[in-house]
């Protein structure tokens, strides 16, 4: 299975702007859509996530579900990411389909090796800077703590950075053996960056990398 190099995180003040900016980035040529709400009711987030379903089949454009993973499988969504405080990998494995990808949020090099144990698809790392779409945030990486890290694990698990990065950055994150990069910010005030994002990405695998994965 081969994890997009581009991760496009929902973002919107309602369930509905949501939905528009994942229309939005599905027709920009998003590949891989993650829905992440907080703060509303798991039924309301079923409703939403089905819609968003609906969206995305018609785009071809995979569909990751955030936290939810029961809701992922019911739906039949591409996958699941699961944040530090959510779900064990290892326990929504058990309830998802074979072919559903699973990821897991890391902010460290421990949490890394935990989640490669716990034989997850891909790994998002950061934060990369400081961003005000997430709560409680984690010391910033940068590209020093990318760099350690990539080098350290010596992983074939994708590692896509993640937390406040811009097209400006993805040259540089690349270069420190990081797989790709999860945007929401950027990409929500100017979905048209999706095509430059995609350029850059590309330009920088001079042949595309394959992931296969032993699921067992």
């Amino acid at each position: 299975m081969i994890i997009p190099k581009l991760h496009y995180i929902s973002q919107g003040n309602s369930s509905k702007e949501h939905l528009e900016n994942i229309q939005n980035a599905c027709t920009s040529g998003a590949e891989l859509v993650q829905l992440r709400l907080k703060n509303i009711s798991e039924k309301k987030i079923l409703k939403v996530a089905k819609e968003a379903r609906e969206i995305t089949s018609h785009f071809q454009t995979r569909l990751i579900i955030n936290d939810y993973y029961k809701i992922a499988k019911e739906i039949k969504a591409d996958g699941v990411h699961l944040g530090k405080t959510d779900t064990c990998p290892t326990i929504a494995r058990k309830h998802l389909y074979t072919w559903q990808i699973i990821g897991g949020t890391a902010n460290t090099l421990q949490d890394c090796e935990t989640l490669i144990d716990k034989e997850i698809d891909y790994i998002g790392l950061g934060p990369y800077r400081f961003t005000t779409t997430k709560d409680n945030l984690s010391p910033v990486l940068g590209l020093n703590g990318y760099t350690l890290i990539t080098e350290t694990l010596k992983t074939e698990t994708p590692i896509i950075g993640i937390g406040g990065i811009t097209i400006e950055d993805v040259t540089a994150i690349l270069n420190t053996g990081i797989s790709g990069v999860a945007v929401s910010g950027e990409i929500t005030r100017n979905f048209n960056t999706i095509r430059t994002f995609h350029q850059l990405l590309k330009a920088s695998s001079t042949e595309e990398q394959r992931y296969t994965f032993n699921k067992k």
